[in-house]
């Protein structure tokens, strides 16, 4: 009898672990591969970053990933490879050229704002950034998406509303007072946008323009606010920059995995 208990718990404890040495083999079978790329917008050489799993066959989405006001830096790439990991192709979009990356919020703003002043100019470097994407053969060129975080959220929203043929674009914590508006029939493709509630470069009159713009032309979107959340929400390295630098973000864990879901759900319905 005291062997067959022994027998028993053996069993049960080697059951238990069978999840996960599934889970860790199902993880074996992704082989994501990052590259760095060289691409060009009007006569500007752009570093971007291209991400995909190795292992899975024939075409797939693809994503394009603008980044913060700070540039093409680590966490955009580690973005691509997020998206690689879910079965999409991305790109880690330079939008400055030559992969240049802010070292304080005095840099970033120079760097930012030519982009702010012309919607046109953000506009061209992500459709390069698109165009470098459909040269891989994993690419599906029908199902193109664009993601983008803080400034990067500005410039994919001023993409949808210019008229960009995206299945889709996705604002993380992005600013909407500084964007283009639609214009009747411009949109082409839907838009959500993950705002943090408690982000103070967003205001109210900020977001009732956006949205009444929206309305107005009858565009597919959704508008989430996330509890708690100040600007700059999903980067861990947020809350360090905050106070490095005296401005109002932080990292936001609840909100960033929320925001995170809520993209894949999204790109479920547009895909």
């Amino acid at each position: 009898m005291k062997k067959q208990i022994r027998q028993c718990f053996f069993i049960a404890i080697v059951a238990a672990m069978l999840p996960i040495i599934v889970f860790a083999q199902a993880k074996k079978e992704h082989k994501i591969v990052g590259e760095e790329v060289t691409y060009t917008s009007n006569g500007v050489t752009l570093k971007g970053y291209v991400a995909y799993d190795a292992d899975k066959k024939g075409k797939r989405p693809a994503i394009v990933v603008v980044p913060e006001w700070w540039g093409n830096t680590e966490y955009t790439k580690k973005r691509a490879r997020m998206l690689a990991e879910l079965g999409y192709i991305a790109i880690a979009a330079d939008m400055y050229g030559d992969g240049k990356i802010a070292d304080n919020p005095q840099q970033a703003q120079e760097y930012a704002t030519p982009f702010y002043q012309d919607a046109y100019l953000g506009n061209k470097r992500i459709l390069a950034a698109v165009s470098k994407l459909k040269e891989y053969p994993q690419t599906d060129g029908s199902k193109i998406a664009a993601i983008g975080y803080c400034f990067g959220g500005s410039m994919v929203l001023n993409a949808a509303k210019l008229g960009d043929d995206l299945r889709g674009v996705v604002s993380f914590h992005g600013g909407l007072g500084n964007t283009a508006p639609a214009t009747r029939g411009s949109v082409k493709g839907k838009i959500l946008v993950c705002n943090g509630a408690a982000d103070k470069f967003v205001s109210g009159i900020d977001i009732v323009k956006f949205c009444k713009n929206l309305d107005t032309l009858g565009v597919s979107y959704q508008f989430v606010n996330y509890a708690n959340a100040l600007h700059a929400f999903t980067n861990p390295e947020s809350t360090a920059n905050g106070k490095k630098f005296n401005m109002p973000i932080a990292y936001n864990e609840a909100a960033d995995k929320k925001s995170w879901a809520d993209m894949k759900i999204f790109f479920k319905t547009i895909f």
